[in-house]
């Protein structure tokens, strides 16, 4: 009984952890990461514990000379009255040309990150994938983004078997520090 649990435990971590896109989706083709860089505010999210009760949430991501990609999470927890950043590595996940990686923000632990809708012409709005369709987050470059986009990327999380109903609309009121 112990030696299942412990394999009924290593498989519910490695899943966690897995890097490939959920079963189903398809990332961008034909990405370029230079254009990607820089910072993206948070428009609407699946919650989960890591991001609860954060507002003005934003990601920056920066090209290292290995082609990693440095990321810097920040948000304002409203109970705590303070800004929270959090400071992780990003990863391709095969061709560089893919909108596909594996992001860690504590040692060797890395999640997926999985670019399924993107703005080709602007890279102006992005929406992300996790491992798995319990994550979900929409970006833009300014901290909001134009109604019928919006709906149009809604409605396609949907259509891909998104819990849109449980998306929360990320506040950007606050000026970041």
């Amino acid at each position: 009984m112990r030696h299942s649990l412990i394999v009924i435990l290593l498989a519910s971590v490695m899943a966690a952890c897995s890097s490939s896109p959920p079963d189903g989706l398809t990332v961008v083709e034909d990405f370029d990461i230079n254009r990607y860089t820089g910072r993206w505010y948070e428009i609407a999210r699946l919650d989960h514990r890591f991001e609860r009760g954060l507002s003005n949430v934003t990601a920056e991501y920066t090209l290292q000379d290995n082609n990693d990609v440095a990321v810097l999470n920040r948000g304002y927890d409203e109970d705590e009255q303070r800004w929270d950043e959090a400071e992780g590595t990003a990863k391709f996940v095969g061709e560089t040309d893919r909108g596909s990686l594996k992001v860690s923000f504590f040692g060797p632990f890395y999640g997926g990150y999985h670019i399924i809708a993107l703005d080709h012409a602007n890279y102006q709005w992005a929406m992300i994938s996790g491992p798995s369709r319990d994550y979900l987050w929409i970006l833009a470059r300014d901290p909001t983004l134009a109604p019928d986009i919006y709906q149009n990327l809604i409605e396609q999380a949907r259509t891909s078997g998104f819990a849109t109903d449980a998306l929360i609309e990320v506040d950007q009121q606050r000026h970041l520090p």
